[in-house]
């Protein structure tokens, strides 16, 4: 947990967040955390590298995406552009898309010299600024859509920006997660809240300003916002726990891999 602007923590709620307010709170937290962030976790994300989530499980391997040569991609919540940048490398057309300034201002930094331009765009998830039918593909690594309120509207929005037979693959923490405490140790282990409360998570400062959002969806919410969007559901992937990752990340461990699943990445097709 992270101090507010006046050096005290912030109170945590689960109250009802509209999307505006939700906006500003991940805009100021990410854009005030951004060094931070990277500086904690910047050296298991990499340079140029596409990890799904904190278990490790990297497109590289996995080919989620399919084939990216050539192909235009939209990152969407792509942070620094980690991901964007091994897209790139790999012969895709990306452009990252993020709600931080500063976290895009870290991703133009890294990338300079690094070859051809990466665009990088500062826009809201659930309003895109590009033409319908503008991406083959597009991706999301725990960016953007456990951030935003109505990610139904997400769901439509990628629907719009992606060519028909465009593939839309990301990565949430796992729904089931919502019902057990953020906690790395055994008290992780004991649920303590219904799964399907769908109440936001919030961190908020002495006035009740919301300084930064989460929100829940379950997997079966999930199932049904990408069909209503268009799109033929193809793969839902749990990455298990690998041997010998002993990293702890937040919530995420090697005690709570190996029972529960932490990330849900959603594999579906436009049409």
């Amino acid at each position: 947990m992270d101090e507010d602007r006046s050096g005290e923590a912030p109170a945590v709620a689960r109250r009802r967040v509209g999307q505006r307010e939700s906006a500003r709170a991940q805009r100021s937290w990410w854009d005030a955390e951004a060094d931070a962030y990277l500086e904690q976790h910047g050296a298991f994300l990499g340079e140029e590298r596409f990890v799904w989530g904190p278990e490790g499980l990297d497109e590289a391997d996995a080919r989620l995406l399919g084939e990216v040569a050539g192909r235009r991609v939209l990152e969407i919540g792509a942070g620094a552009a980690q991901c964007s940048r091994w897209l790139l490398a790999a012969g895709a057309e990306p452009v990252a898309l993020d709600l931080s300034s500063a976290m895009l201002r870290r991703g133009r930094t890294a990338a300079l010299g690094a070859g051809p331009r990466l665009p990088m765009v500062q826009a809201d998830a659930a309003a895109l600024p590009f033409a319908a039918g503008s991406f083959d593909l597009a991706c999301s690594a725990y960016g953007g859509v456990p951030f935003v309120d109505d990610s139904a509207q997400v769901m439509c929005e990628v629907a719009r920006v992606l060519r028909p037979g465009g593939r839309w693959v990301f990565s949430v923490s796992h729904p089931v997660r919502w019902a057990f405490p953020d906690d790395p140790t055994e008290a992780g282990l004991v649920a303590g809240s219904s799964y399907f409360d769908r109440t936001p998570y919030v961190e908020q400062d002495g006035r009740g300003v919301a300084t930064y959002v989460e929100h829940h969806r379950t997997l079966g919410d999930r199932v049904r916002e990408v069909h209503a969007a268009g799109f033929r559901l193809v793969d839902l992937v749990e990455p298990e726990w690998p041997a010998g990752h002993d990293r702890t990340w937040g919530g995420w461990s090697p005690l709570r891999g190996a029972l529960l699943p932490g990330t849900a990445i959603i594999v579906c097709v436009l049409g």
